[in-house]
């Protein structure tokens, strides 16, 4: 790649990557200075692999695409501009994705209120509207083995996930995986209403009405040909578009 479209590949990825931060932010999906949003980087000049990933002890409001810090896939620090290095065990899992499946430019992991209600029944996401019936049959599990500290469940992770881009981690939250960062955020935003909805239609105390395998099952395919066609087309993304130009009003600051 010329050193030029390689720049602009970088910069771009930098301004995804910190409006995701921004969009998990401002939709209320964050958990403090926990939980992580990793991009893959083209790799370095030696072949390298690089990632980026949030500095150390930032809110997610706080991130921007100058502050980002590249990171082997270790997590050892190859560029840190705030100087605050990076959670290096928040970045296990991440790396371990990565590593793994490489059409996973955006690995995205959070620990929202309904997510972690979701992944906590045994029946995880259940097909009552259009939002949740594109998951249907894609989502993987994986149970609960403690805070994520032990390097060899990354192994049972990436066994469990396969070739799914969704997971339900038990009782514990959501990891999301897209072929851009575009992608894993749309992805996460869709799967938060689909908890969110189901936690509150499920509270009524009426009786749901779940969508029949054959209708949801169509409906996945329709959502998954429209996200496989915008991944083929690359450039533009009406949909994201419309979300950096939200962040220009709500954190025109994520850029700097």
């Amino acid at each position: 790649m010329p050193d030029g479209a390689l720049e602009q590949t970088v910069s771009r990825m930098r301004r995804d990557l910190a409006a995701a931060y921004r969009l998990i932010a401002l939709f209320g999906m964050d958990d403090g200075i926990y939980t992580h949003i990793s991009a893959r980087m083209p790799d370095g000049p030696g072949g390298e692999k690089r990632f980026l990933l949030n500095p150390y002890g930032l809110r997610f409001d706080e991130v921007t695409a100058a502050n980002l810090v590249t990171v082997d896939e270790t997590g050892a620090v190859i560029d840190d501009p705030y100087g605050a290095g990076v959670n290096a065990a928040g970045f296990t899992i991440h790396s371990a994705v990565h590593m793994a499946r490489h059409d996973a430019a955006c690995v995205l992991h959070t620990h929202t209120v309904a997510g972690v209600a979701v992944s906590s029944v045994r029946e995880g996401v259940l097909p009552l509207n259009q939002w949740s019936a594109q998951f249907h049959n894609r989502i993987a599990f994986h149970d609960y083995e403690g805070i994520a500290l032990n390097l060899e469940e990354r192994a049972r992770i990436i066994a469990d996930l396969g070739e799914k881009q969704v997971m339900l981690l038990r009782n514990h939250g959501t990891l999301i995986l897209g072929r851009s960062v575009a992608e894993a955020v749309k992805l996460a935003i869709n799967l938060e209403r689909s908890c969110k909805a189901q936690v509150a239609a499920l509270s009524m105390g009426l009786t749901p009405v779940v969508l029949s395998d054959e209708v949801a099952e169509h409906t996945a395919r329709q959502y998954q040909s429209a996200y496989d066609k915008q991944e083929e087309r690359g450039g533009r993304d009406p949909e994201w578009d419309a979300y950096l130009r939200q962040l220009e009003t709500a954190a025109p600051g994520y850029q700097g």
